[in-house]
């Protein structure tokens, strides 16, 4: 979400490698201040409630529509490499930074660079914008998943416990769904 965030406001105003940058220093930041910090499980997760309910909400109030996104075969190409690049990078260096720092990068925002930067390039800021917030609407069965998988892993076994992670993250995701047509539906044209 602080890569999402910071990208999204930065993008109001800067080119998108600016934004990129932006948001990959924003995420590093937060990411260290929690490792060093090291809060309580408690704590974590009641700062991942506040941040999931709250993030859709912080990016910026747009009026302008998106428009439409651009792209091309060569671009759907080096989005796949991109990501792929990215994703064995951050594989490769989980071992060298040690445990702790490694799960900084197990949450590592892969998907959201390789969207936001090729989508502010190909169709502008407004477009990616509203890319990245309906992106992390998707936070909620995500986080739903992992909390559901921390707390009943270790109890349940492994089968048993990505099962109910599975079944509570796609309730949550549908019950997103279901309020953000309700929301859309209140709203007047």
């Amino acid at each position: 979400m602080t890569f999402a965030l910071s990208y999204a406001w930065a993008a109001l105003y800067v080119s998108w490698l600016l934004a990129l940058f932006g948001g990959l220093c924003a995420y590093v930041a937060v990411g260290m201040a929690l490792v060093v910090a090291a809060p309580s499980f408690a704590w974590i997760v009641a700062m991942m409630i506040v941040a999931v309910v709250s993030a859709p909400h912080a990016f910026p109030r747009l009026m302008q529509p998106a428009g439409r996104g651009t792209r091309s075969s060569i671009e759907l190409v080096a989005r796949m490499v991109a990501g792929g690049v990215l994703s064995i990078t951050v594989s490769h260096l989980s071992p060298v930074l040690g445990p702790k720092f490694s799960g900084l990068l197990a949450v590592f925002p892969v998907m959201g660079v390789v969207l936001a930067a090729f989508s502010h390039r190909a169709s502008g800021n407004v477009f990616t914008i509203r890319l990245l917030r309906g992106m992390v609407s998707g936070f909620y069965a995500f986080t739903a998943f992992c909390l559901t998988v921390t707390l009943f892993l270790n109890t349940l076994g492994v089968a048993a416990g990505f099962t109910l992670a599975l079944c509570f993250s796609l309730i949550v995701h549908f019950c997103v769904l279901w309020t953000m047509r309700l929301s859309r539906q209140r709203v007047p044209a």
